[in-house]
């Protein structure tokens, strides 16, 4: 018998902690790769390391990490496409 997975939620499931990809929007960037986004039920800390993204800016997030961005409010910069980082720049997304 396998031991329970501890929950790391104090209900069911967070917004960003489902099966599925959800759009939320970026409230404010925070220091390595971090932003605070309104899931619209409230705000929760994502990772925007793998995307360039700003404030104001729709994202797909899934398990806590924006995966695409949707809606932009932020130029992109030349090289990028969709919304996401190049190769060798995830430590500096949407700075």
């Amino acid at each position: 018998m396998t031991a329970p997975v501890p929950r790391s939620c104090e209900e069911d499931s967070c917004v960003t902690c489902s099966d599925t990809a959800v759009p939320v929007t970026i409230v404010r960037l925070l220091a390595d790769g971090l932003a605070v986004a309104d899931t619209g039920q409230g705000e929760e800390e994502i990772s925007v390391a793998l995307v360039r993204a700003g404030a104001g800016d729709t994202v797909l997030v899934h398990a806590k990490e924006a995966i695409a961005v949707v809606a932009s409010q932020t130029p992109s910069g030349p090289g990028t496409e969709g919304g996401q980082v190049p190769r060798g720049e995830a430590g500096d997304a949407g700075r």
